[in-house]
Formats: C-alpha cells, sequence, structure tokens
C-alpha cells in the first residue's frame, strides 16, 4: 500500500496530561488532536493499546485483542450518567509528570465496577453492549474469564492456576463461569466502555484529517489470555511452560542482548489453521487503527530464541519464520496492507526482500544516523522514498537527552556538519529540533517524531529504557506545554517540506 507524504507525533495515550494520574480517552486526547491538527500534522502514533500487566509495557498485555482499561475517561462516564461528578475525589495528589500505576489503579477500579453497577442496573445502551459482545465473543469471552480469574487466583499467572482451569477443562470453566459470573460481565463493561470511547476519539481525529498508526508486537505474554485460551498456537511444554522463548542477540541497545522473555509461536500450527489467529488481530486493529506498525518485522522471517530459564539471551540461536507466505496469506484475506515495519537491528538480505516484496516502508532512525560515516544507512542522504524516519523510538532517549548524555565528540561533530552541509537555511539551533527537520526534509514518505523532541525534553522525558526494569512508560507532557507558538512552529516546518 503506498502512502501518501506526511508527518506526524508519537505518544502513548498514557501520557497525556489526565487528571487523574494517567492519561485518558478524555478531553486532554481530543485537545491533543487539535494540537495535531493546529500543527498540520497528519499522523498520530501510539504504543499497542493492550491491557497492561506487571511492568506496565504495553508490549506484554493481557490480551493481544483487549483496550487497556485503565485509559478509560472517568469525566466520559460522568457525562453518560454511570457515575456522578461527587464521586470524582479530586483531593488525590497524583503526580502530575509521571504515571503512578498502583494510585492509578487503586483510585479507577472502584469507580470502575461503581459505573458498571449503574450500567448494569439502569440498562443503560444495553442493545449496544450486547452487540458488542456478540460480535467480539471470540476473544472477549476467554479474555474476560481470564481476568476474573486472574482475580480469582489474587494475581497469579495462569500457570499456577489450579490443574482444571489451567487445562481449561470443560467442567472446571462451566463452573467458574457460573461463579465469576459477576466479575466475568465486569470485563465484558470494560471493554465496551473502552471500544466505544477510542471509536469516538478516532472518529474525531479522521474527520480533522489525522491517521492512527497502531502498533502490533510480533510476539504475545505468557500471562496473556492468548497462551492460556490458545495454547496450541504456542511452543509450550506438557506443563504449559515455554521450551523456548524470544528476544534479541546483543546489539546498540543491550551487550548481553534482550531477553523478553514471550513464548514463541507454533508455526506450523498456525499454518495448518490459514493464520486465522493473526488475521483476527489484524482485522480488529483495522478498526482501531488507520496504519497499523508491525513490532520486530524480522521475527516473521527468522527469530532469536532462547531456551526457557537462560539469564541473557546471548545463547539463543536463528529460527525460520513463517516469511512471505505469512504476508501472502495476510494479504489474500485483507486486501490492502496498510502497514509499516519496524526493521531496526540485526536485518539480513531475506527479510529485506520480503520487505521489499510487499512494499511494506521500513523504519529509519536518526539518533542512529551519526556514530559511522557518510554510508550509515540510517542518514537521509541514504533513504529510499518508501520508508518512515523517527528522530527517535519510544526505545530511545529523547534526542536532547542523547545528544548531551550518550553521544560521542564524533557523532556531535558529524551532526553539526550534516546539519550545516544539508540544512543551510536551518533556524534551529536545539539537537531535537535539528533532527527534526533533517526527518521533516528527507525523502521518506512518512516521518514521525515523538512528542518529547517536539518540545525539546531531556532525559527526564524518556519513555522506555530497554534493559532497565524499573521506572519505564511512565512520563507525562503538561497542557502548558503544548502551546500554539510550538504549534506554528511545526505547522512551518511541515509546509516548508511538503508534509
Amino acid at each position: 500500500m503506498k502512502f501518501e507524504r506526511k508527518s506526524g507525533i508519537f505518544l502513548h495515550p498514557t501520557s497525556l496530561p489526565g487528571e487523574y494520574g494517567i492519561g485518558s480517552l478524555g478531553a486532554e486526547a481530543y485537545q491533543f488532536i487539535d494540537f495535531l491538527s493546529l500543527a498540520d500534522q497528519g499522523l498520530w502514533q501510539v504504543c499497542p493499546l493492550g491491557p497492561t500487566g506487571y511492568g506496565d509495557s504495553p508490549y506484554q498485555p493481557f490480551s493481544a485483542f483487549a483496550g487497556n482499561p485503565y485509559l478509560i475517561s472517568l469525566d466520559k462516564l460522568v457525562a453518560e450518567g454511570l457515575l456522578a461528578k461527587s464521586d470524582l475525589d479530586n483531593s488525590i495528589d497524583f503526580d502530575q509528570t509521571r504515571v503512578e500505576y498502583g494510585k492509578v489503579i487503586d483510585y479507577k477500579m472502584p469507580l470502575l465496577k461503581k459505573a458498571f453497577k449503574v450500567f448494569k442496573n439502569s440498562k443503560i445502551e444495553e442493545k449496544a453492549f450486547n452487540k458488542f459482545c456478540r460480535k467480539n465473543k471470540k476473544w472477549l469471552a476467554d479474555y474476560a474469564l481470564f481476568r476474573a480469574l486472574k482475580d480469582y487466583f489474587g494475581g497469579q499467572a495462569w500457570v499456577d492456576w489450579d490443574y482444571d482451569i489451567k487445562f481449561r477443562e470443560e467442567e472446571a470453566i462451566v463452573s467458574y463461569q457460573k461463579q465469576l459470573k459477576d466479575q466475568i460481565e465486569f470485563r465484558y463493561f470494560l471493554q465496551f466502555i473502552f471500544f466505544k470511547q477510542w471509536a469516538a476519539l478516532k472518529k474525531y481525529a479522521n474527520n480533522k484529517g489525522i491517521k492512527i498508526i497502531g502498533d502490533i508486537p510480533a510476539f504475545i505474554a505468557l500471562d496473556s489470555a492468548d497462551a492460556w485460551a490458545n495454547s496450541q498456537f504456542f511452543c509450550l511444554d506438557e506443563n504449559r511452560l515455554p521450551t523456548k522463548v524470544a528476544g534479541t542477540p546483543p546489539d546498540y541497545f543491550s551487550p548481553k542482548g534482550q531477553l523478553w522473555g514471550n513464548p514463541l509461536y507454533d508455526w506450523k500450527h498456525l499454518r495448518r489453521d490459514n493464520y486465522q489467529w493473526w488475521i483476527d488481530r489484524f482485522n480488529l486493529m483495522l478498526e482501531l487503527t488507520d496504519i497499523i506498525r508491525i513490532d520486530h518485522f524480522r521475527a516473521f522471517i527468522s527469530y532469536w530464541a532462547v531456551p526457557y530459564g537462560k539469564e541473557t539471551a546471548v545463547n539463543g540461536n536463528w529460527e525460520l519464520g513463517p516469511q512471505e507466505h505469512f504476508f501472502k496469506i495476510v494479504k489474500k484475506k485483507l486486501g490492502k496492507l496498510p502497514f509499516i515495519i519496524e526493521d531496526l537491528g540485526l536485518i539480513n538480505e531475506r527479510v529485506k526482500e520480503v520487505r521489499n516484496k510487499f512494499d511494506f516502508p521500513g523504519m529509519k532512525v536518526l539518533q542512529f544516523a551519526f556514530h559511522e560515516d557518510l554510508e550509515n544507512k540510517y542518514l537521509p542522504h541514504n533513504y529510499s522514498k518508501n520508508s518512515i524516519v523517527y528522530t527517535g523510538t519510544h526505545d530511545n532517549n529523547t534526542t536532547k537527552g542523547w545528544y548531551h548524555n550518550q553521544a560521542k565528540s564524533k557523532e556531535k561533530n558529524l551532526l553539526e556538519e550534516y546539519t550545516t552541509k544539508y540544512l543551510t537555511e536551518s533556524t534551529y539551533n536545539k539537537p531535537s529540533w535539528n533532527l527534526l527537520e533533517l526527518a521533516w526534509s528527507s525523502k521518506a514518505v512518512l516521518a514521525i517524531a515523538p512528542l518529547q523532541d517536539i518540545i525539546s525534553l531531556g532525559s527526564q522525558a524518556r519513555l522506555n529504557n530497554p534493559g532497565v526494569a524499573s521506572g519505564n512508560w511512565q512520563w507525562k507532557y503538561q497542557e502548558k506545554m503544548l502551546t500554539l507558538d510550538l504549534a506554528e512552529q511545526l505547522k512551518d516546518l511541515t509546509y516548508q517540506y511538503n508534509r
């Protein structure tokens, strides 16, 4: 699928300046879309939208299909009569710059349960709710039961549940469905509200000419409804533990590699089912977003498999994925493939062949561009048009933080020389805006920058630091940071480079 020349901003919704401890799908999200519109941006990119678990990572959700209930707007529930304004306790001192997930969960979940009781008793939107449940039954029934069971077992991972329900014995499932009926229905309600609020937000963005780029992780979490309900699709042993897990070999981010711990797919089994689980996943994501970013694309060609139980990812090996056959089937089922792909790291010729065969735009990251010489593939003059350029990604430091805390003298010198050569009329003297202009001026069809780089924030605003266990996914911006002057400046840059 060919894309129009556009630019946009990366911002995960948790980073919106929500009043109740975390960004939500309420007024702050609409205000951010208004800022995008004022700045003439055509794209809003987010991380995966699933319900997060331990570590708060959107790349390790409890479901590959469900939405994150902590993003639900409480003010919208008040507007719909499901909560009273007096229910919202404004005396709680939430950090305005960081998401405190524990505090958010303790505050929001009782209110969401209260809204559910009102919803259930009043039969508000009963027809719409029932229609949503029927439409999404294929994944929703397993997910709702899974979350109810996790609560019942005190948050334990499903591999530690009682034998009968761990192995999904029919009698046990029927028994728990009866016993946990209200808790299951509560999870149905949360998904109904999330999807409803997200659909309204997407419609608002689309009406302003803004497309949303979603994100599909290549792998799923072991402690997820997907692994529990569809264990046949994953490399698990007789005790439902992984035989091998996902990661990456040593790279830019980690000298010991990255040990993600996700179970690996049984691709032979998935192929026998004509990849229907993946087709369902793509179909749902295309309802939620306009463009899909496929994270860790190379895993579909070959992936780094690490024996389960290893402490690092060093001692893994490459195994073959489904390769182009997978995308042939997906294209046959979906038609157009509005995909962009993450093809960073160790990319071999086979990965490039499959990428090019389907015309998927690959990623270029400017923070990687200046540590070698002018042959570096991440330097803008080496781009193909069919690519998407980022100043940095959710895994990078902010550009200001990178420049002042990580970049070596050689990189700074090359950046200065390159900027002088290719941006002779540049009016910016900030590292983040120098990279921003290099991205916007490049021939890459899409250009995106994290909001932190638009605002020129330092390392304190970093969203994720791979390999570091704590402090990730917490950054929030403050409403006062998005000024009219900033919107005008970004609009001028966008106009200058025909985006």
